[in-house]
């Protein structure tokens, strides 16, 4: 099975265990019955544009899915089964270098103001730095934005990925082990990391503030874009007006999202506390997904070969204004 890609049966079985269906807005659903199904990560998307109230008057149906990491759904994108959702720089690399059929319609960059993706070390652990994890068991997601802090950290302190003993886990499975002390590190993003931090006594010995780019992506299936290419369009500009809201109204957003999620509030401010926006799919934003690639490469994890240039569709030209 290619890397980082499911089946078409195990995309859409995990739609079916995990999809929220919600018609949202105000006459959501009555123009013509047209329908977009979009997919969120636990406290993404969905959250955001529930809050913000910026689907209300929406002229079609919205159909949520919601996933439990950026993996997940990419293989639903692929497999045709949802049309558009956000993810992280990698994930969206490693999803279509092994020849997913999607594109990046919007790009994000994410500028958290505290500690939102990690190393993270248990409460206890003799680990002062990172290169005390020299031999130590490591665990993250494959082809996640916490596979690609862990490649950054060892650059960073001069090591190599076989220096390192690296799991990759899902969070649940990862968080279980992680409390079992049968791993000596996690890498990790909110809202894992925070509860880790919040709750658990963790400790954070790399922060990817100043490490990695911070980029992420709206992405679409090409059926998806070829067939509902409006709608996808009116719902980019409206997301991109829900992320300037929940930047403005920091407790609103925070108690939405708590309420979404069940995360105590103290959680859920401390997840909420960032700025996503979307920014313009520009030479910089081409070549920081370059120097993602670059660094998978150097280490072996992706052997995918398609130009990069072609990974984005251009044409809908979200502005967040």
């Amino acid at each position: 099975m290619t890397v980082g890609l499911l089946s078409r049966r195990a995309s859409l079985g995990l739609i079916l265990s995990t999809a929220a269906l919600a018609a949202c807005g105000k006459g959501g659903g009555a123009g013509g019955g047209e329908v977009l199904r979009v997919g969120s990560q636990r406290g993404g998307t969905k959250t955001i544009m529930l809050a913000s109230k910026m689907l209300e008057g929406v002229p079609y149906r919205i159909e949520w899915s919601e996933f439990p990491a950026a993996q997940h759904l990419l293989e639903a994108l692929g497999a045709g089964a949802v049309d558009v959702g956000g993810v992280g720089d990698a994930p969206f690399l490693f999803a279509y270098q092994a020849g997913s059929p999607i594109k990046a319609v919007q790009s994000t960059r994410y500028n958290p103001r505290n500690i939102a993706n990690a190393v993270l070390v248990p409460k206890g652990s003799p680990a002062k730095s990172f290169a005390d994890l020299r031999g130590r068991k490591i665990a993250t997601g494959r082809g996640s934005v916490g596979h690609f802090l862990l490649l950054r950290a060892l650059e960073k302190y001069a090591m190599k990925p076989a220096d390192v003993q690296i799991i990759f886990l899902p969070p649940g499975d990862a968080k279980a082990a992680f409390a079992s002390g049968s791993i000596d590190a996690w890498v990790v993003w909110n809202p894992y990391a925070g509860a880790a931090l919040l709750h658990d006594g963790a400790r954070a010995i790399v922060d990817a503030r100043g490490v990695t780019t911070g980029y992420g992506y709206m992405v679409a299936g090409d059926a998806a874009i070829a067939a509902r290419r409006p709608l996808i369009a009116d719902f980019l500009a409206r997301y991109a007006r829900g992320q300037q809201w929940a930047a403005a109204h920091l407790d609103d957003y925070a108690a939405a999202l708590a309420k979404e999620t069940g995360l105590p509030l103290a959680d859920a401010r401390y997840f909420a506390d960032n700025e996503l926006r979307a920014v313009p799919s520009d030479a910089h934003v081409l070549a920081e997904l370059s120097s993602v690639q670059e660094t998978f490469r150097a280490a072996g994890a992706i052997q995918g070969t398609r130009p990069l240039e072609a990974a984005f569709d251009r044409g809908f030209g979200v502005k967040a204004t």
